[in-house]
């Protein structure tokens, strides 16, 4: 296939470049289409913490249906991730990034009307496939519009987004707390925020690292020049005539195994705890003996969490990746190793869920854009939906033992497995983790096959 730019002998003209204006607002919406996509995601997995208490006794859940209602969207995001994932490598960025936002708002509007258990797993289900085909296409789409300065921020800007999607669910959750049924009110509050997000979607032009990706050139050329993309086109070429290849086998090779290992389990070492404790927040609570402030405790939760992830927003690309992700990880664990041994201490409690919360979420801004930096353009949405399969099922299987493990063993030993989760992605991280902070994607990527750290 020929590679040749479009000249003026060529029979159609490129079109003209855009204006700044028209340039500026399609970065606008496509980092608010994106934003509020992240935001849903957490408002999601954060109202079920709220809700789940009333929602128990109104449908007679047992403690096993309780565990898998949820862990219901972290077991969809399992199958979503890399479903979603592979499909937007194959036929592109745009036509994805638009259809598993329709399908979550679907499931949300869904969520008003069950009658059982079982239909509120299935539909929370569906909404985590949704939820998993948004972590592997929104973040990768917005990073290939992204400049090489100032990328890391940006991306990170998603999980601020996450964490007050989270916190507003608190919020809503709240206030719907002392309504007759109010849980299914605030459970199907989120098909609001995703009619926004649906109507933001449409007129988002296709990916020009991903037609670069498939040889096609000279429409890659056009949106580079149209919107000032900046983007290292013979770089991008080069990775493609080394002939990569794509699909879900590619991510074990030799060549590509450093990055999925690390993506898959930094991500899911982080992330473990937090759903975990966060969901079941209440019983671990009472079962620290700390009294029956559990609502408002869960509310400082999710704003520290806030405060914690800007904070890893804003130095995310000061410090650069390494830094923002090792040293908290080992932090972290020590401070539910602390709370694990000394649980009658409240001063003990308070501050090491305040530490363990903040850092976590500042590290966890990392996980908008480590993801995104350790693969190649061709394998970009089927790593990270990869990745993000791997991060949630060990979030699933945390959130859905963890109440099983407060009953039988208690709240020390489900914190002391926490601490060691984490110290497991510390370590991991020491060995793996790729500095990325500054360069170009394709840059970034062969700098994590090189195994420069």
């Amino acid at each position: 296939m020929a590679t040749t730019p479009v000249t003026d002998q060529q029979s159609s003209s490129p079109p003209a470049p855009a204006t700044e204006r028209e340039r500026r607002r399609l970065h606008t919406k496509l980092k608010l289409a994106t934003q509020i996509g992240e935001g849903i995601d957490g408002y999601v997995i954060g109202g079920i913490g709220m809700a789940m208490a009333a929602l128990t006794t109104d449908l007679h859940l047992s403690t096993l249906m309780e565990g898998l209602v949820g862990a219901s969207p972290l077991i969809g995001i399992f199958v979503g991730g890399p479903l979603f994932g592979r499909l937007a490598d194959r036929f592109g960025r745009r036509p994805v990034f638009l259809i598993d936002m329709v399908i979550f708002l679907v499931g949300s509007v869904l969520q008003f009307f069950v009658t059982d258990g079982l239909q509120l797993f299935v539909i929370r289900l569906l909404m985590g496939v949704a939820i998993g085909g948004e972590y592997a296409i929104g973040a990768p789409l917005l990073s290939e519009y992204a400049p090489r300065k100032g990328r890391g921020r940006l991306l990170a800007s998603l999980e601020i987004s996450w964490y007050v999607g989270y916190a507003l669910a608190t919020v809503v959750g709240a206030l719907f707390a002392d309504v007759d049924g109010g849980w299914r009110w605030s459970l199907a509050s989120s098909s609001v925020i995703a009619v926004v997000c649906v109507s933001l979607r449409g007129g988002i032009p296709e990916s020009a690292r991903w037609l670069l990706s498939k040889g096609r050139r000279e429409e890659a050329e056009e949106l580079i020049e149209k919107y000032g993309i900046e983007v290292d086109v013979e770089a991008e070429l080069e990775e493609r005539a080394q002939g990569q290849r794509d699909g879900f086998r590619a991510l074990f090779s030799r060549k590509h195994l450093r990055a999925t290992v690390f993506a898959s389990v930094f991500w899911a070492c982080l992330v473990l705890p937090y759903f975990a404790i966060g969901t079941f927040w209440t019983q671990v609570f009472e079962a620290l003996n700390m009294g029956d402030n559990a609502v408002a405790a869960l509310l400082v939760y999710s704003f520290t969490a806030v405060a914690g992830v800007t904070v890893g927003c804003l130095v995310v690309d000061r410090i650069g990746r390494r830094k923002l992700l090792i040293p908290p990880f080992w932090i972290t664990a020590g401070c539910l190793a602390l709370v694990a041994l000394w649980p009658t201490s409240t001063p003990v409690i308070v501050a090491g869920f305040l530490f363990f919360i903040f850092l976590n979420a500042a590290s966890s801004a990392l996980t908008a854009v480590y993801p995104l930096e350790v693969f190649p353009t061709s394998l970009r949405t089927t790593g990270v939906g990869f990745a993000t399969a791997m991060s949630r099922i060990g979030a699933a299987i945390g959130t859905f033992l963890l109440p099983m493990g407060l009953d039988r063993y208690g709240a020390e030993f489900v914190l002391l497995i926490g601490a060691g989760v984490l110290a497991l992605g510390g370590l991991v991280s020491q060995f793996l983790a790729p500095e990325t902070t500054d360069m170009d994607l394709a840059r970034a990527a062969r700098t994590t096959r090189e195994g420069a750290a």
